[in-house]
């Protein structure tokens, strides 16, 4: 079994050394935690004005009277989407690595000030790289659209966040590396060299013709696959066994599911070139690694059930535990979902659609989104030493994001699915490209109205998030609770 949460009675020492490391990582880790929910507001606003330019495409046009070409979609969308990978994924994602480190190395954070630094560095490039995208200085390239400049600032942060992370484990205490730790020190290591081959293939020295398709989907995929889903997975090992008090139900089957992940999802991507001017080996390769990520996907899916067997009563108590076990769940689907998309026959229907929009969607938000709001609720009572004020402004945000990220995968898949059967069938009575638009219309004002839903649901925990940092948490030896009929529960360590 893995003993991914230290399961032994707490000694006095244990509660100092924990306490220590806590009040070593408060600054960055706070830092860090703030910046992102800022991105994340600021990226659910210009989401939600692109979608909203999906079904009215006059909207914002013009502000206050003047033309305003910089509000085009074509902005929008990319400033969207690189403010949610790069401005709240990678940022929070990093601020809960920072933490679950030093806690799992059970050292206190050294030099602070470095990872400090990391993180202003970064939101500097970050500001630029937006302002770059607005006035149409960005590349055409997704997920890669900030100019080689701003790639050149964020390489340099990260770089200071690497050097943080060997720091860490070089000084950590002698006994046994966590799988959590594998999965965080594997994404720490598998990003720069995704983002830096990415960048230099396409943006510095880029290659010619269709190799440059393979290197897009390539990184789009790996991105999400190498670094985001090692993060989510190593919270999930940590935070569900933690909560519920028990160790993860298998060690072999979390090292197995390691290093499944590690050996097949490099060659992904791929399979989203189905009929495109390449190498059929090279399609068929990434379709049969596709395919092998029913393993690792299976082997994590059945470690977190049978841990959880026994304890999902404890879903109605903790507020980590709730959106850990949603956004676990969501990554067996979008796996699933994923490895599915590999089927010639099936990728025909929905490849250029906005059925692959919703898969992204569910990754990105359902998955790691959901474990990385869990994870916050866990850390930030532990650095600001009180508990969080409202546990119905915790369920509001749980249900409002929960159903608005079910609603619009739910609207994207379905419209995905009709839009992709007009496109094969051009000389239908009323296929026509216009019929195509408005018959996709309903399900992007879908799209628009969950997009709404989870607005709310950002807005609420922004809001509670603040109310944490300056003080006007609940000053109590409890741990706020969802269900105020376990009061007498407060005692357990949720």
């Amino acid at each position: 079994m893995d003993t991914t949460a230290v399961l032994v009675p707490d000694s006095d020492s244990d509660a100092r050394e924990r306490a220590a490391i806590d009040r070593s990582c408060r600054v960055p880790v706070l830092l860090f935690f703030s910046v992102a929910i800022f991105w994340l507001l600021m990226g659910t606003l210009f989401g939600m004005i692109a979608s909203i330019k999906m079904h009215v495409p006059d909207f914002l046009t013009t502000f206050f009277g003047v033309p305003a070409g910089e509000l085009s979609f074509g902005r929008l969308r990319p400033i969207h989407l690189n403010i949610v990978a790069y401005g709240w994924a990678a940022v929070v994602g990093i601020g809960v690595a920072i933490w679950l480190m030093a806690r799992l190395c059970r050292a206190p954070l050294r030099n602070a000030w470095l990872v400090c630094a990391a993180g202003v560095l970064w939101n500097v490039g970050m500001i630029a790289g937006i302002f770059s995208i607005l006035l149409g200085y960005g590349n055409s390239i997704e997920y890669l659209e900030f100019p080689p400049f701003v790639t050149f600032i964020l390489f340099l942060a990260y770089a200071l966040v690497s050097v943080w992370a060997v720091d860490m484990f070089v000084h950590r205490k002698k006994g046994h590396v966590y799988v959590s730790q594998w999965y965080l020190l594997a994404a720490l290591f598998w990003f720069p060299w995704l983002y830096g081959t990415a960048n230099i293939l396409l943006n510095i020295q880029p290659v010619a013709g269709s190799v440059q398709g393979i290197i897009t989907w390539w990184y789009g995929h790996n991105v999400l696959g190498l670094w985001f889903t090692p993060i989510g997975l190593a919270s999930a090992y940590y935070f569900i066994p933690k909560v519920i008090g028990r160790p993860v139900y298998s060690y072999y089957l979390s090292a197995f599911g390691f290093w499944a992940l590690a050996l097949f999802y490099s060659w992904n991507g791929g399979h989203h070139l189905i009929g495109g001017p390449l190498p059929a080996w090279l399609i068929t390769a990434s379709s049969v690694a596709s395919f092998m990520m029913f393993i690792p996907v299976l082997v994590t899916a059945i470690n977190h059930h049978m841990t959880m067997k026994g304890n999902f009563h404890m879903l109605k108590y903790s507020p980590t535990l709730r959106f850990v076990v949603f956004g676990a769940m969501c990554y067996t689907l979008v796996s699933f979902q994923g490895s599915s998309m590999a089927i010639r026959s099936w990728n025909y229907l929905t490849h250029f659609t906005h059925y692959t929009i919703g898969h992204a969607h569910l990754g990105l938000y359902g998955f790691f989104t959901m474990i990385m709001f869990g994870a916050v609720y866990y850390i930030v009572p532990r650095l600001t030493n009180s508990e969080w004020k409202s546990a119905r402004m915790i369920k509001i945000h749980f249900w409002f994001c929960a159903y608005g990220i079910i609603a619009m995968f739910v609207a994207l898949s379905i419209g995905g699915l009709v839009e992709g059967e007009m496109l094969l069938n051009p000389k239908g009575a009323h296929n026509t490209f216009p019929d195509i638009v408005e018959a996709t219309k309903p399900y992007l004002i879908a799209r628009s109205i969950s997009g709404l839903l989870l607005t709310v649901g950002h807005v609420v925990f922004a809001w509670h998030f603040v109310l944490m940092l300056v003080g006007m948490g609940r000053r109590t030896a409890g741990a706020t609770l969802l269900t105020e009929a376990s009061e007498e529960r407060e005692g357990v360590a949720i």
